[in-house]
């Protein structure tokens, strides 16, 4: 077994009830990559059941004298990115023979999305929510409820999905034999967040050959947002031995542990985060429920050391005014979270650039238009 480390940042910071089950996780994920059958069945379901390849669009009139594409996860089946990974994540837990699945979610769509699977192959799902971020995300709630989810209301705190995800891994102790805890993101302890990289690469794999088909060349820049950052960094994987690419990953001003924060441990596992001189860990803030996480994934804050990948943040006001020119001149409302990293790819020194659209905003819209 592995530490899974990238550089000082990765690892395994847990109870020892729970070392057994990662390992076990860990073994699972090694056989299954190993084995053609597994990757057949995701192809299969990638493309009869979640609509992929995903396009590409280009924005004309988005940002006039740049040629900026767009990696449409939004019209992924259930509105966003996450789905790559919760199907992927749920054809390992039945292989592993667990029948429960509970999960974290902050913005709703991964909420969504293992309701969807487990609807979708008959599992028990349970998923723990902030109590703020139930009521900015009504209509996933609904949409949860309706796909026969159990959405547990977490009512301390900041009521966030920092406060969701503490909860969601107290659940996964006490029920450790029986369930499996479906993280949506590319953090916690190994193997998830290598797991999750893996399941969320076919978008950078797709995006890399789409680019190539259309332009005959590579993008100058490649930018995605950044909470716990499975979309963008699913999205740099297909770039990132490619040195004439730069990329970019935009954060939540209000949420920026990878501009602002410091190395430490959050959620088991350690990178860069937000907290004070104490270790002790600071409230996020921002207008999407999506990248409001005081964390991030350990692989981007080796990335941001190693000067790879640039991490730089847009404001709420940044992101809204973002959100509402996409609409207005490309005729797609895109989710809060990639509103931010539309904000900054206008402001590049670069003529291609390729977004990743990680979602889609009908979730978005009360929360929106009450600030605009």
């Amino acid at each position: 077994m592995t530490t899974g480390l990238y550089g000082t940042y990765g690892g395994r910071y847990v109870p020892e009830t729970l070392i057994p089950a990662l390992d076990e996780l860990e073994a699972g994920w090694a056989a299954a990559r190993r084995d053609p059958s597994f990757q057949n069945e995701l192809d299969r379901l990638g493309r009869e059941y979640a609509g992929r390849p995903t396009p590409l669009t280009l924005s004309e009139r988005f940002a006039p004298g740049k040629r900026i594409y767009l990696k449409r996860e939004d019209l992924l089946h259930t509105g966003a990115h996450k789905l790559n990974n919760a199907l992927g994540q749920a054809v390992l837990a039945q292989r592993l023979g667990k029948r429960r699945i509970v999960a974290e979610t902050g913005a709703g769509q991964h909420g969504v999305a293992t309701a969807t699977v487990c609807a979708r192959f008959g599992l028990e799902c349970v998923v723990y929510m902030g109590a703020e971020d139930m009521r900015r995300q009504r209509p996933n709630v609904e949409r949860m409820g309706l796909l026969g989810a159990e959405v547990r209301p977490v009512e301390f705190g900041t009521k966030t999905l920092k406060e969701a995800t503490s909860e969601a891994i107290r659940d996964w102790i006490t029920n450790v034999e029986t369930t499996h805890y479906l993280i949506g993101s590319c953090v916690g302890p190994h193997p998830y967040p290598e797991l999750v990289r893996e399941l969320q690469s076919v978008i950078g794999r797709e995006s890399r050959t789409q680019i190539l088909e259309a332009e005959g060349r590579l993008p100058e820049v490649v930018v995605a947002c950044v909470g716990g950052g499975s979309n963008a960094i699913g999205m740099f994987a297909g770039f990132l031995d490619d040195a004439e690419v730069k990329m970019v990953g935009v954060e939540a001003r209000g949420a920026a542990s990878l501009s602002s924060g410091r190395p430490g441990v959050l959620h088991g596992a350690r990178s860069s985060i937000l907290a004070d001189e104490d270790g002790q860990i600071l409230d996020a803030h921002s207008i999407s429920a999506g990248l409001d996480y005081p964390g991030v994934g350990p692989e981007h804050a080796a990335l941001r050391d190693s000067g790879r990948v640039e991490y730089v943040s847009a404001t709420d006001d940044e992101a809204l005014a973002a959100f509402r020119r996409l609409a207005e001149t490309e005729g797609i409302i895109p989710a809060l979270e990639p509103a931010h990293a539309l904000a900054r790819a206008a402001d590049l020194d670069a003529g291609l650039v390729l977004i990743c659209l990680s979602g889609r905003g009908d979730k978005d819209l009360d929360q929106a238009l009450a600030h605009l």
